[in-house]
């Protein structure tokens, strides 16, 4: 269907329509096809009904009746852009209409009128369609009015009638339709708008989700991959059996374990596996085997761990609270075998309060020996998960208290969901 605006014109209307801008439709040189229907239909109407002799007035002695066609001719060019100009086309039109009465009149230059105050009402501007109701109501009662007191008649009613039926009755109809299309269109844009938003909201839930499960899969086997390539340069770099030995020994430990969590990890991930147990998550009483298994991996390293728990009650925690808790010292303890120079690394937990406190700390300076390249995504890691639970966490270089400098990393969470530090 051809449609009267041009590309790119429909969206700034829908637009002037919500935030109430006047908006000027375009002047277009093709008219609508509909009004080019109208407008021929009216013309050849009018002409049968010149022909038959069927006229509204009585004959007008000064005045032949061809002259009658003249409006009825102007009133049907105007029905070609009713869409296009509007206010103009009726301007024009009540000026044929008034003509026409000094005229012996012909129906069909009326009923095209009143399609011009429709059309006026309805494509014109938001503040023409405000005031042509209004004008012609007033119209409609002074034409009444002035009859009644010059006939003194009550069949001068009848004029006051007609009168708004030509010119009220259409302004009005073409104001219902209007508020209606406009109210169409405006749902159709929020419509839209609460697609849009959806949209964005799933785009966001799935950044989310991918976040999280590259959050999960850097903390998972980090560690492992961490251990394997520090070992895998020792063996390299060090021309000893015993130690060639044990290095591999350390590299076939956390492989296995690597691979058994990728493991778990994919089968959750699995749109197939839905009927696998899901993975237990990691909670804090899981920390003495990660401690455990970073002094064996760090032995090497000339790195000695040790967990010290103070908490004075310890009663299991909210699933996101341990699991958080956990990946921040499992996090913690790769970064110390990767980057931490020999000496001791330790592993606090402690409670005061409604916070559980997190704390590890390790000698910070360099090292001989191999090391491990570190990308800072773990760090990333750690603060997202902190700010989730809305806790609170520090890392950085310090002074501990013999005056040896430390890298120390200190988390505080809320020991409930949503509870956050006041």
């Amino acid at each position: 269907m051809y449609s009267p605006l041009t590309p790119g014109t429909e969206d700034r209307a829908r637009s002037a329509v919500l935030d109430g801008r006047v908006f000027s439709l375009p002047r277009l040189s093709r008219p609508h096809r509909h009004d080019v229907l109208m407008a021929a239909i009216g013309l050849l109407g009018g002409l049968v009904l010149w022909a038959l002799g069927l006229r509204i007035q009585g004959d007008r002695t000064f005045f032949a009746p061809w002259v009658s066609l003249l409006p009825l001719a102007v009133v049907s060019v105007l029905e070609l852009v009713r869409r296009t100009a509007p206010q103009p086309a009726l301007v024009i039109g009540t000026l044929a209409l008034i003509a026409d009465q000094f005229t012996v009149g012909n129906l069909a230059t009326v009923l095209m009128f009143t399609d011009l105050m429709y059309a006026a009402v309805l494509y014109g501007t938001p503040s023409a369609a405000r005031r042509i109701p209004v004008t012609t109501f007033l119209i409609t009662v002074g034409i009444t009015i002035g009859f009644l007191a010059w006939f003194r008649n009550p069949q001068a009613l009848l004029i006051g009638v007609v009168t708004g039926m030509v010119s009220f009755l259409p302004a009005i109809t073409g104001v219902s339709v209007r508020n209606h299309r406009d109210a169409a269109e405006a749902a159709r844009l929020r419509a839209d708008q609460t697609a849009l938003l959806a949209e964005m909201d799933r785009v966001q839930a799935v950044t989310a989700e991918r976040t999280r499960m590259a959050r999960e899969l850097h903390d998972m086997v980090a560690n492992h991959l961490s251990a394997i390539a520090i070992h895998s340069t020792a063996a390299l770099s060090i021309d000893e059996p015993d130690t060639s030995r044990q290095a591999l020994g350390v590299i076939r430990e956390n492989s296995v374990d690597g691979l058994a969590e990728m493991r778990r990890l994919i089968g959750l991930l699995r749109t197939g596996g839905k009927d696998r147990e899901p993975a237990a998550s990691p909670t804090l009483a899981s920390l003495d085997a990660l401690v455990e298994q970073t002094r064996t991996n760090a032995a090497s390293s000339g790195l000695t761990c040790a967990f010290e728990d103070t908490r004075e009650e310890r009663g299991p925690l909210a699933a996101p609270v341990e699991l958080a808790a956990y990946r921040i010292v499992q996090e913690s303890l790769t970064n110390a075998l990767k980057h931490a120079a020999p000496g001791p690394v330790g592993v606090r937990l402690g409670r005061s309060g409604q916070l559980l406190t997190v704390e590890v700390s390790s000698v910070f300076g360099d090292r001989p020996g191999p090391r491990a390249p570190g990308s800072g995504a773990g760090l990333v890691g750690m603060r997202e998960r902190v700010e989730l639970l809305g806790g609170t966490i520090e890392a950085g270089p310090s002074v501990a208290g013999a005056g040896t400098k430390i890298w120390r990393v200190r988390a505080e969470l809320p020991v409930e969901e949503g509870v956050s530090k006041t």
